[in-house]
């Protein structure tokens, strides 16, 4: 990492709620200068009071981001250097949730998926790596346990974080001969408003699903189990923090041990068989 008299900047995505909120307050804590960014500033609420709660209002400014506009994410960066001089991390937070199976969701529904998810990291990344590699900086993204493990009912948002990881892990040895380190963050069930940001009205979905409603049902089920016992955005946003702060942080880093064991059963399965059986005992 590059080494300034001034603090050390870090541009996070999707500010407005959970792992993005908790990471710009957790940065701003660690001595980060933050630009916490929105697609909508006014959101921002929120963000702020924890940041005055937390003492480090002083150490967060928000800005506009919208991750799939080139012309918002340009801006931005470029306000950023005008204004600081230096970007010595990007953390890719922003993302959004979708529920449905393809027959049912059509294209348009997982091109907006793929869109947000993965098209948005890589549009902010490649834009902040020329700041990247003058600071020596890092690209840290948040993914999901859902990058490693194909999950029911999350056909694209799955298709979306495999493609970042992919997307991530051929960058990283590139990026790593001109400076600049990759990490991925991989959270597993967190109680945030990111499960309320899916935007999925349930009855209607299930009185929809036709051949798929039973499976449907017991996935809600277990989804609906698993977030009673989800981490809290901050304990989802401390490996952010690791990775912006450690001296050799790891490429891949899973929030918990529940997200290391889910990702681990990928990691040893090669002939594919535990995750579907896993995933079976889901919608069963």
């Amino acid at each position: 990492m590059s080494t300034h008299t001034a603090p050390k900047t870090v541009l996070i995505t999707g500010t407005s709620s959970g792992i993005g909120l908790a990471a710009a307050v957790a940065a701003a804590g660690a001595g980060w200068q933050v630009i916490a960014t929105l697609r909508n500033p006014a959101k921002a609420g929120p963000l702020l009071e924890a940041a005055a709660e937390a003492g480090v209002a002083e150490r967060i400014q928000v800005k506009r981001l919208d991750v799939v506009d080139h012309a918002s994410v340009a801006t931005c960066l470029e306000e950023v250097l005008a204004e600081y001089g230096h970007l010595d991390a990007v953390v890719n937070n922003a993302g959004a949730g979708r529920v449905g199976t393809i027959e049912q969701n059509g294209l348009d529904e997982l091109r907006d998926t793929m869109e947000v998810n993965f098209f948005g990291v890589v549009e902010v990344t490649r834009a902040a790596l020329p700041h990247l590699r003058a600071s020596k900086g890092r690209v840290i993204t948040v993914t999901s346990v859902g990058g490693m493990v194909g999950q029911p009912f999350n056909e694209g948002y799955c298709a979306a974080k495999f493609a970042v990881e992919g997307f991530m892990e051929s960058l990283a040895p590139v990026a790593a001969r001109v400076g600049v380190g990759v990490t991925v963050v991989e959270p597993g069930a967190v109680a945030s408003e990111f499960v309320a940001s899916v935007g999925v009205d349930l009855p209607a979905m299930l009185a929809a699903a036709g051949p798929y409603a039973p499976a449907l049902r017991a996935y809600i089920d277990h989804v609906t189990q698993t977030f009673t016992e989800a981490q809290t955005p901050a304990e989802a946003a401390a490996p952010i923090i690791e990775a912006l702060t450690a001296e050799q942080p790891a490429f891949r880093m899973q929030t918990s041990d529940w997200a290391r064991t889910f990702v681990g059963l990928k990691t040893s399965d090669l002939d594919g068989s535990a995750v579907q059986n896993l995933m079976g005992e889901w919608v069963s």
